[in-house]
């Protein structure tokens, strides 16, 4: 496995964890900053960022596709959240955003992008009666609208997430995150000077902090490490890491504002974790499964594409492997087999003289070459004559 693919899941689980502190976050800008102009400050100071980064890879990224989702997505998605976050409380913002994993699992599916695993299923309608728990019952500065436009913003963001695992493929993600976030600040700023004329209120060294907080830990961080694990796994995989996220939010609601929980939504927030570690174990070890496929099944495939032994080099029925036959030049091996089997020496030996019968000398027959003595036995060229070749007919003693 690849370096790049280690760093899949521990990138989810930051974008995951990063994308928490933004409700917090911008609950703290909007108290200077109306909904529409945050988000146009918010896109497009982390685009001039991610493009500063990116410069020279943005014109290969670049794609109309590219540009309207990511329009469409980043901006009517955050829009909408924080015209929502302004109508209602921090914690019920941050725990209804945990219906994103399932909105994604349902939209993957009935696009036949990928089919989560049942035990999946089952976390995700969990997390989703988790939700209904929660916004049912109204804590404290919660309305039943601020929710609806939360839900509506993370219904906009699950369809945005299925979309971008096919536009990322081949691209480089921060160069097409850049351009994303460039077309949802191009996108929301016409509706920013439409709908709110006055761009901010009295500013105070928190809303300042929290804007800029929101611009490089909110946006440019989890946006660049959520699109670099989806380039490498299913949507639904990586949409199980989206429900850190209403966890961390949760959390940071009730430290910095204070927020009380009641037992629903103390219920509904059990419901959700636990929705949250059935999916998100299912997903992962699904995950792991089909990467390892691919290598059991290559390294089968890769032994059964070895070239095949040259016929020549395989020993015959009933005959033991020989280290000679293994030689790839076929006159180096007959020269070699014949040398080992005593029956060849060099042209030109100083015994080697012409013998009975009018043969030829060793020094101009052939390496290899056969002759027969005078007792009819056969003789390799080259070789010592033997003893009736020499003396004539042997004598007997």
């Amino acid at each position: 496995m690849t370096n790049s693919r280690r760093l899949v899941f521990p990138a989810l689980i930051t974008a995951g964890i990063l994308w928490g502190t933004t409700v917090p976050l911008s609950k703290l800008a909007l108290a200077w900053m109306a909904p529409g102009w945050l988000a146009f400050a918010r896109f497009a100071l982390a685009a001039v960022v991610l493009i500063v980064v990116s410069r020279r890879r943005l014109r290969a990224a670049f794609s109309p596709a590219i540009v309207v989702t990511g329009g469409i997505g980043y901006g009517g998605s955050v829009l909408l959240q924080n015209f929502g976050i302004q109508r209602t409380s921090v914690t019920h913002a941050a725990l209804l955003i945990g219906a994103t994993p399932v909105l994604i699992a349902i939209i993957a599916a009935a696009l036949r992008h990928s089919v989560a695993r049942p035990l999946a299923w089952a976390g995700f309608a969990m997390s989703l009666v988790g939700v209904a728990f929660i916004a049912s019952g109204q804590g404290a500065g919660s309305t039943l609208g601020g929710d609806g436009l939360v839900m509506a913003a993370q219904l906009v963001s699950a369809g945005f997430t299925v979309s971008q695992a096919r536009l990322l493929r081949n691209r480089d993600p921060i160069a097409v995150t850049a351009l994303q976030l460039m077309a949802a600040a191009v996108i929301v700023l016409p509706i920013a000077i439409t709908t709110e004329p006055r761009m901010t209120g009295p500013v105070s060294a928190s809303a300042l902090l929290a804007t800029l907080g929101l611009v490089i830990v909110g946006t440019v961080g989890p946006t660049t490490l959520f699109a670099f694990g989806q380039s490498r796994v299913a949507a639904d995989v990586a949409g199980a890491f989206l429900n850190i996220e209403p966890l961390v939010g949760a959390l940071l609601g009730m430290a910095l504002f204070a927020e009380p929980l009641g037992p629903i939504q103390v219920a509904g927030g059990a419901a959700i974790v636990t929705g949250i570690g059935l999916s998100t174990m299912q997903v992962v070890r699904a995950e792991r499964l089909r990467r390892a496929t691919p290598t059991a099944a290559s390294t089968l495939t890769a032994a059964r594409a070895a070239p095949a032994a040259p016929a020549g080099l395989l020993p015959r029925p009933g005959e033991a492997p020989s280290l000679v036959r293994r030689t790839r030049f076929p006159r180096l091996r007959d020269a070699n087999a014949a040398r080992l089997a005593g029956r060849v020496r060099p042209a030109g030996h100083a015994n080697a003289r012409t013998g009975a019968g009018g043969h030829r000398s060793g020094s101009d027959r052939r390496p290899g070459a056969v002759r027969r003595s005078g007792t009819g036995r056969r003789q390799a060229g080259g070789g010592p004559p033997d003893r009736e070749s020499r003396h004539g007919p042997a004598h007997k003693r």
